[in-house]
Parts: structure tokens; C-alpha cells; sequence
């Protein structure tokens, strides 16, 4: 099963999928700065993401460090929305606060799937939607941020998901990673040497019968 830390460093791994040419627009759109759902955008702080969610009703945002990286926090919460559908789960993944994975789900009766994507398509550009499987999707990039919007059927009832990724969070976090590792192999190269040597030094001391 992939932890959300594996999942992390794997999209930290593909931040390089946001280039513009993977997902042009047959036109354009409106607003091409920041990608955002309902108030909710990749590369916004926690505590921004906690006030959007506590004016929703019912909504609540639970966090916790990750026990292997504690610059990484994961943060679980819902709330109502009527516009959204109805209840909506909200999972986050963010790197000393800053959210570098927002995904939002929920079930979307009726024509709230067309609501979604129509809004996403007016506020973005017309993109195709390719199939995955048994579900579907719609990907929009700008600047190194990633929007998807994914819907399938589970047990005959439509689900819809939204899921934003700001690239330079990951990339950030994942160059961090990397010094860290190097830093730690570096230490510990040194460590095996001067062991190396302190044994060399005690073993000639063993072997030398003196004068």
C-alpha cells in the first residue's frame, strides 16, 4: 500500500510533468495565473486552507506530522457544500505548511459532475478527457501547478474528485530530500573511515613486536 510519503516523493519524482505543452487548451481562458477549485490552490499555506474550511458548514481540518519526515504534514477534513454536491472529503500533503497536494471527493449526484467540469472548462480552457481504466479524467497545467479533475462509477453511483499539485512545492521538498541524503552518506563515509583507521592504527600497534 503507498504511504502518503511514498506517494509525495514518487509526484516529487514527476514535478517535471508541468510543462505547458502536456495540456494545451483549445482556448483561452480567462485566468491562466493561478489554478485554483472553490477557494482551494496548491501552494497555499495551512492555516489559509483551515479558515477557507471552517467557514464551510460543518467544516474541520485535522493535521498530523509525518513520524519518517516532519517537514511533511497530512491533514484530513470535510465539510458541506451544496454547489460541490453535498459532503465533501478533503485530503492534504504539505511541506512545512505549504500545501503541495490538495485533493478533493465526493459523490456528485444529478448534474453536479456537469457543474464541475463546466466551471473548470469556462475558468481554464477546453482540455480532452482521457480514460484511465474505468474512470476518467480532465488535467489542466500552469506554471508548474497541475489540476485534475477524475470521475468514475462506484457501485452505480458517480464520484468526482479534484486533485491540485503545485510542482515547485514537490521539487523544493524533493532537492531537500536529496542534500540530506548526500549529507547523511557524506557523514557516514567519514564515520567508516576514521573507524577504518582507528582499527589499522590498533592492529599495526598489535602486530609491531617493538625494539
Amino acid at each position: 500500500m503507498t504511504t502518503p510519503l511514498r506517494l509525495l516523493a514518487l509526484l516529487a519524482g514527476l514535478a517535471g510533468f508541468a510543462r505547458p505543452a502536456t495540456a494545451t487548451p483549445t482556448q483561452v481562458a480567462p485566468d491562466t495565473s493561478t489554478l485554483q477549485f472553490h477557494g482551494f490552490r496548491a501552494g497555499a499555506r495551512l492555516d489559509e486552507i483551515d479558515a477557507l474550511v471552517r467557514r464551510l458548514e460543518g467544516g474541520r481540518l485535522r493535521c498530523d506530522r509525518a513520524k519518517a519526515d516532519r517537514h511533511v504534514t497530512e491533514c484530513r477534513g470535510r465539510f458541506t457544500d451544496p454547489e460541490l454536491g453535498g459532503g465533501v472529503a478533503l485530503w492534504i500533503s504539505a511541506i512545512d505548511s505549504v500545501a503541495g497536494i490538495i485533493t478533493l471527493r465526493s459523490d456528485v449526484a444529478g448534474d453536479h459532475l456537469d457543474r464541475w467540469r463546466d466551471g473548470l472548462v469556462t475558468r481554464y480552457g477546453k482540455v480532452g478527457a482521457r480514460a484511465q481504466g474505468t474512470q476518467w479524467m480532465m488535467q489542466w497545467v500552469r506554471r508548474g501547478r497541475m489540476l485534475r479533475l477524475t470521475w468514475r462509477l462506484e457501485r452505480g453511483e458517480k464520484v468526482a474528485s479534484v486533485s491540485l499539485v503545485d510542482g515547485r512545492v514537490l521539487d523544493a521538498w524533493g532537492r531537500a530530500r536529496a542534500r540530506a541524503s548526500l549529507v547523511s552518506r557524506d557523514s557516514q563515509a567519514v564515520d567508516s573511515a576514521e573507524r577504518v583507521e582507528t582499527l589499522g592504527g590498533r592492529e599495526s600497534r598489535t602486530l609491531d613486536p617493538g625494539p
